[in-house]
């Protein structure tokens, strides 16, 4: 990528309009345009972060057995009526909409109903089950409060994924094995350290659903942390009860604030029940499915990402999600340095590393100030006092030193992290 033919600017101000430091630094470094509250649309360097972390999270649920799908975000109202979930005093946060002929139509803010329904038309026998579905989609909300940039909008991407086994035995082995999906997940994204299994509300089946929280003041959870057996208590299931039933004292727990960035739930028969999602078993009697539900917003965990790491110069990308790995300036309008950037571009490129080539005619302070605002993980510079040296300065977003290197030094450095 040269920035001179990125159509997106960075921008100086911070955007009035904007309460949460994850979207202003966002749109401040060209990554998002605000539509409207809790609406944003995802620009070229935006979209590369977005994909990155769909790709990690893609991959972990491979790993453990998911089948992606892709599903519509147009729902059948009647499907939704025979689990009792159409209708708005249930559930308050649809966007509902109508054909022209006047049939009343959802938009699909999570896809229980649909996919149980599909599958009850190839789920037959016992040999059929287990099995994993899972999609990347975005998903519709009707949010009253959207204050929080991208980590709480009315339209995001989610990756949700179902379970459907024969016995609780095996759901609980598929929901364990998820669960260690889901932290494999934030340690590859940068997030391991501070994001923790919370007990909370909403569990159908089960007590407790299982939250995956991490730690930020832009946060809109209260949760209270254990930090010795790296789990938490949401603050609307914390009680007495609950506390000993989890075996910890209050006195172990410490008070902070912590943004969602996952969720699963054990559901039962709650959907295969009066869908006639069923199976015959081994005996040849007709059994019930047992179903799981497992979300991960993925434009939720890159507002997330931002807040967590951003310093006063901008944004700060951990190197897995990052629009790329290398944030590339010449400083010299000479024909030698341009050359050798143009060279060195063309060489990282070749090893599979991707660089954004600051390439544009404007003044060295604007380049650097904008290497700090995108928050690239490596900046690599060429000037003249380079070129006369046969090297090429390199730092790292994060530290203050830099580094003199020739570059097969500079491919090596990078490859080896």
């Amino acid at each position: 990528m040269r920035m001179s033919k990125l159509f997106t600017r960075t921008r100086k101000q911070v955007p009035a309009d904007e309460e949460s430091r994850n979207a202003q630094l966002l749109i401040q470094a060209g990554f998002v345009h605000k539509e409207m509250a809790g609406v944003y649309a995802y620009l070229p360097l935006g979209l590369k972060v977005l994909n990155n972390i769909a790709q990690i999270v893609r991959q972990e649920m491979d790993v453990v057995g998911g089948q992606e799908v892709f599903l519509t975000t147009l729902q059948n109202k009647e499907l939704w009526e025979r689990t009792g979930r159409w209708s708005d005093s249930v559930i308050d946060d649809w966007f509902k909409t109508k054909l022209a002929n006047d049939t009343e139509l959802g938009l699909a803010l999570t896809h229980e109903e649909p996919v149980t329904s599909i599958l009850s038309e190839y789920v037959n026998s016992y040999k059929d089950l287990p099995l994993l579905a899972y999609q990347i989609q975005t998903k519709f909300r009707n949010e009253l409060r959207a204050k929080s940039g991208i980590m709480r909008g009315r339209e995001f991407l989610m990756k949700d994924m179902y379970s459907f086994a024969r016995t609780q035995k095996e759901h609980d082995q598929i929901y364990d094995d998820i669960r260690k999906a889901y932290f494999k997940v934030y340690k590859r994204l940068g997030l391991g350290d501070i994001t923790y299994q919370t007990f909370a509300s909403g569990g159908i089946f089960a007590k407790f659903s299982d939250e995956f929280q991490t730690l930020t003041e832009a946060g809109e959870d209260t949760i209270y942390l254990h930090e010795g057996k790296k789990i938490a208590v949401n603050k609307e299931v914390y009680n007495p009860e609950v506390l000993k039933e989890l075996g910890i004292h209050k006195d172990e727990l410490k008070e902070v604030k912590a943004a969602e960035v996952g969720n699963i739930f054990s559901l039962g028969t709650k959907y295969s029940k009066p869908l006639g999602l069923n199976f015959t078993d081994e005996n040849g009697q007709e059994q019930t499915v047992i179903m799981g539900c497992y979300g991960i917003g993925i434009s939720r965990l890159m507002g997330v990402i931002a807040e967590c790491f951003a310093d006063d110069k901008g944004l700060v990308w951990p190197e897995a999600v990052a629009p790329a790995q290398v944030y590339l300036i010449s400083l010299s309008d000479n024909v030698d340095a341009t050359k050798a950037a143009d060279e060195l571009y063309k060489r990282l490129t070749a090893a599979e590393i991707a660089v954004l080539y600051d390439d544009r005619d404007v003044r060295a302070g604007q380049k650097f100030v904008d290497a700090d605002l995108i928050g690239i993980p490596y900046r690599i510079v060429i000037s003249d006092k380079t070129i006369q040296a046969k090297q090429y300065e390199i730092k790292h977003r994060t530290s203050d030193k830099t580094s003199l290197l020739g570059a097969n030094d500079i491919l090596q450095a990078i490859k080896s992290k």
